[in-house]
Formats: C-alpha cells, sequence, structure tokens
C-alpha cells in the first residue's frame, strides 16, 4: 500500500472511530436524559361516555440520585390526569422507595393503580447484552428489594394493588373496571385469580402487566378486557431506522415493542417504552424516555 493510501485509510479509520464515539456518547448521556411526553387517543369507552385522561407510566428504574428524572416525573401532575398506571420496574435500588414516593408526588393525590415488575423484587445486575438476544439461560441472582414497601407507598394514598387482582376506579361518575397480573417475566403472574367476563357495567375494562407476554395478553383479550397496559420492553431501548427495535426481552414481536396496537379481535395494547433503564445498560438510541397520557374516548370521537 503507498503511503497516500495508507494515510487516506488512517483518515477513514478516524473517522469512523470519531463518529462512532459520538454516536456511543449520545446513545449513553443524551438520549438517556432526553423524556419525552406521547399523547395518544384510544376509541375504547363505552357510547356516550366522557373522555378519559390516563397517565401510563413505566420502568422508572430509579435510582436514589436520580433527581432529574425525580423532577421530570412529578412535574406530570399539571397534565392533570384523571387517573394513573404504573406498569412496574418503579425500582432499582434498595434505597429507591422514598426516590419513587419523591418521583409520584402528587400524582399520588389521583386515583390509581399499579403492579409490580422483575426489577421491583430484585436489583438488575450486571450483564451483557447478548443475553437479550439468545434463549433465557439460568437468572442471575440480584439483591432484593423492599417491594412491600413499595406496595405501601402507593397503596396507603389509595391506588389499587393489581397483583392479580381487580379493582375499580370512579372517575367522574364513570366506572372504569381494572385487572392486573404480577409480573408474568419471572413467573409470577396468576390469572386463574381473576380469569372470567370483564365487568360490563364498566365504561372501559383494562388490564395491567409489566411484561407484556402473548400467553397472558390472550387471556385478558379472551376475558372482554378492551385496553391492555404493559411496559418491561423499554421500546427495544435500541431501534434502528428501518429495522426498528432489535429486542423486546419478552415473547412479544418487535413490531409492537412500543405504542398502541390491536390485540385479538377487540382489545388495544398499549407497551410504553419506559422511563428508566438497567442502570447498567442505560443506553438509548432512537427510542428516548418516556411516558405517555392516553386520552380514552368512544369509538367515532378520535
Amino acid at each position: 500500500m503507498t503511503r497516500s493510501l495508507r494515510a487516506r485509510a488512517a483518515t477513514v479509520a478516524g473517522g469512523l472511530a470519531g463518529t462512532g464515539a459520538a454516536v456511543a456518547s449520545y446513545a449513553l448521556l443524551v438520549e438517556p436524559r432526553w423524556f419525552a411526553l406521547r399523547r395518544i387517543e384510544v376509541p375504547v369507552l363505552r357510547p356516550g361516555s366522557l373522555p378519559i385522561r390516563l397517565l401510563h407510566l413505566s420502568d422508572l428504574h430509579l435510582m436514589p440520585d436520580d433527581d432529574r428524572k425525580v423532577a421530570w416525573v412529578s412535574g406530570l401532575t399539571a397534565l392533570h390526569p384523571d387517573v394513573v398506571v404504573n406498569t412496574g420496574d418503579t425500582l432499582s435500588n434498595k434505597r429507591s422507595v422514598p426516590t419513587a414516593v419523591a418521583a409520584l408526588g402528587n400524582l399520588l393525590e389521583l386515583p390509581g393503580a399499579f403492579v409490580f415488575g422483575n426489577n421491583d423484587f430484585v436489583e438488575p445486575v450486571r450483564k451483557s447484552p447478548h443475553r437479550y438476544f439468545v434463549k433465557k439461560g439460568p437468572r442471575i441472582p440480584g439483591v432484593p428489594l423492599p417491594w412491600r414497601d413499595l406496595r405501601a407507598a402507593q397503596a396507603e394514598r389509595g391506588w389499587l394493588d393489581l397483583t392479580n387482582r381487580q379493582g375499580t376506579v370512579t372517575v367522574r361518575g364513570q366506572r372504569i373496571a381494572f385487572a392486573g397480573v404480577d409480573d408474568p417475566h419471572t413467573e409470577r403472574d396468576d390469572y386463574d385469580q381473576i380469569a372470567g367476563p370483564a365487568d360490563t357495567d364498566a365504561v372501559v375494562r383494562i388490564g395491567v402487566l409489566h411484561s407484556p407476554e402473548p400467553r397472558v395478553l390472550d387471556r385478558f383479550a379472551g376475558d372482554g378486557y378492551d385496553l391492555l397496559l404493559a411496559g418491561h420492553t423499554h421500546g427495544g431501548q435500541v431501534r434502528l431506522p428501518i429495522v426498528g427495535a432489535l429486542t423486546t426481552n419478552s415473547g412479544l414481536d418487535r413490531s409492537r415493542a412500543r405504542g398502541l396496537s390491536r390485540w385479538g379481535a377487540s382489545s388495544r395494547l398499549h407497551v410504553s417504552a419506559g422511563i428508566g433503564g438497567n442502570p447498567f445498560l442505560p443506553a438509548r438510541f432512537c427510542c428516548r424516555p418516556e411516558a405517555t397520557l392516553l386520552t380514552l374516548v368512544p369509538p367515532g370521537d378520535n
């Protein structure tokens, strides 16, 4: 190779290395802190019902020093939602419960409901990203987390604990029926405890779970739930143009890694891309951390 060709090759290699470093810096330092609010209208209410504003939170993965995230989440109170649903993975550290209470802030004064995710029970662990692309192996044990304290912090403020349970919330005289399961990712779910036709007197029937496993989604849909809310996928966390999400870390197909889609004949599924992530794998690319304000309306109103 001539000296000029070697110099040209070195220049190209240097440029590629520089581009790679810039992308990595963006994915690690910028996008994970660039929070987004998504607004979606969902036609799932019984005809003649008043719109309901539902704030869907998921995967906060809070650490004790997450001041920026705490400020952003607590500021969502300004949206004046009618009801809040938290689909789990709120914690990431054994000292994160006070941080979670600060983040939820005045949202806890509103009607709400919650389930737990796998990282509410045990701390996230350091692991190779390749594990998200291979079949499940033995679980890496993590440090137990104070999920009971998290449950008390939400339930004592009136939020429904939907851990394999059902419940109702009334908003402006309109009855919302909820049912939820414990974390399907770690197979804590027990759908049989809530099985049966959804409440026909409610203006909307909502199924809540952390990991959107098709085996559980199918049962909710089969029982007539209108809207299914989940998280866990982080929207793929790293997405590529055209390709989309590279993984969902679940049995869900990649095309549904985030956002609204249909499930079965008459159910709608909303998967949140979440607000945080495993602190050992914080990168996001083309997948900003998010909360979603879902405006539920009757069919024909959207």
